[in-house]
């Protein structure tokens, strides 16, 4: 048996958990966020990359890039179908560090193919897939640490896990720009590219936005292995948690997700192509790593807002909110010969993030509650050996519908930055995509209150 191997996990147990069940918890939490981070960061480079392959020479049209910035968000979206049962097959520990290991090819390739202009688009349609090698980690992830937390600090622990994790996002947008302008790596790093800026020639090392990552991964990828655990309790076959395929909270969850962090990854990957080609005189990479930053950091404050208030109704408010700023978002494009007010524009889209922020740590924190109160109540009034079985199932299927959830929604990822595309192309204008946005938030809120939010709620969360 591996000295990593826990083969005994009791975190309701509050003797357990100051016996050293918390330092355990929190050491493998606090592996899992660098590493997350770096996921995020890999499946979201080509939102900063698209703004710089024109100034550089590759002759791309607006749909080819809008299309480069979509395909992470459909490959990630879809493999975190599959790395959401990862963890109870492989283990924790061992999951988290070939996930991690794994971005080492995106991170490698983009670095030497933005080097030759004549990289053939469908070499860069591939680089731009593979990136999804970080969006399928978030999957893997959420569920690994839903194992390690007691049901009062889920919602705690899910949020500092994603809310830290999706400054990678806002991490890329930032450091990118920076990284670029500079030879980092000197002569092992390559040539630098001739760019032309608002009529101003400079140069750029558009190869440090794959390069720049390379030894974090690695550091991230050993520090996973040495430092993190595997639970036995967590184990389970694809077929035990397949179950999760019966469970109608299942789908409504999947569906509310959506509207949450397929709202956060959408909006992020596509924000920097919105602002160029919506306020065209604006520097999109001034401004673009704001809105993921704002959602990462109220994802970590929703966490703890939901763990007080409860998930459900943080949520129904947080789509009410959202609403308001997509309305205030198209108030603020341009329309005709209005030039519309990239300020009002800005603050709108802020309010947005922090809307999907809360969002997301207030839709995870009901997953766990859900299933465990369902388990529960099937159980209610047998012997103590069913209902500690009760608890152990209600784990692995929340920790199962975690990563599914999670999945379906980085789709969002796809089609938002797709909608904008599609939108722009048929009308001229994004509003159209950003209606479609308000009326998918309307049946969430219906949905939430409902199922979960209103007195008498079958479920209240």
């Amino acid at each position: 048996m591996s000295k990593y191997m826990i083969n005994s996990w009791e975190p309701e147990s509050a003797a357990f958990w100051r016996g050293g069940g918390s330092s355990t918890a929190n050491r493998n939490l606090w592996i899992s966020i660098p590493a997350l981070a770096l996921a995020f960061a890999i499946w979201m480079v080509w939102s900063v990359v698209v703004v710089n392959l024109p100034t550089i020479g590759f002759k791309y049209s607006t749909n080819q890039l809008f299309w480069l910035t979509a395909l992470p968000g459909l490959s990630g979206a879809t493999l975190r179908i599959f790395y959401s049962f990862m963890v109870p097959i492989f283990g924790g520990r061992k999951w988290t560090t070939i996930s991690t290991a794994s971005l080492l090819i995106p991170a490698i390739g983009i670095g030497y193919a933005v080097q030759d202009l004549n990289t053939g688009y469908p070499t860069m349609l591939i680089l731009a897939l593979l990136c999804g090698f970080g969006g399928g980690n978030f999957a893997s992830s959420m569920a690994n640490i839903s194992f390690f937390f007691p049901k009062a600090q889920k919602g705690y622990a899910l949020g500092m896990n994603a809310g830290l994790g999706n400054l990678g996002v806002s991490a890329v947008q930032f450091v990118v720009p920076l990284v670029i302008t500079a030879g980092v790596f000197g002569a092992i790093g390559g040539e630098p590219q001739s760019a032309v800026k608002a009529g101003v020639s400079t140069t750029l090392w558009l190869q440090n936005a794959g390069f720049i990552w390379v030894p974090f991964i690695i550091v991230s990828s050993l520090l996973a292995w040495f430092g993190m655990n595997d639970l036995a309790s967590a184990k389970a076959s694809f077929a035990e948690q397949a179950v999760i395929f019966k469970r109608k909270h299942n789908w409504l969850m999947c569906w509310l997700y959506t509207g949450t962090f397929g709202s956060f990854i959408g909006y992020s990957a596509a924000f920097p192509l919105l602002i160029k080609t919506q306020f065209p005189d604006v520097n999109p990479l001034q401004f673009a790593f704001l809105g993921p930053l704002v959602g990462a950091l109220f994802r970590v404050a929703g966490g703890v807002i939901a763990d007080k208030l409860g998930g459900a109704r943080v949520t129904l408010w947080t789509f009410a909110a959202m609403i308001a700023a997509v309305y205030g978002v198209i108030v603020f494009l341009p329309h005709g010969e209005a030039a519309g007010s990239f300020q009002g524009f800005f603050w709108m889209f802020m309010v947005l993030f922090a809307g999907t922020g809360v969002g997301n740590a207030s839709t995870f924190r009901m997953i766990p509650v859900i299933f465990l109160t369902e388990r529960q109540r099937a159980v209610r009034g047998q012997p103590e050996a069913m209902q500690q079985q009760a608890v152990v199932d209600a784990n692995k299927e929340s920790a199962a519908v975690l990563g599914f959830t999670s999945a379906v929604a980085a789709y969002g990822a796809f089609f938002i930055p797709k909608s904008y595309g599609t939108s722009i192309a048929l009308t001229g204008s994004a509003d159209a995509a950003l209606w479609c946005f308000i009326a998918f938030y309307v049946s969430c809120i219906a949905i939430t209150w409902w199922c979960y939010a209103r007195r008498n709620a079958a479920m209240p969360c």
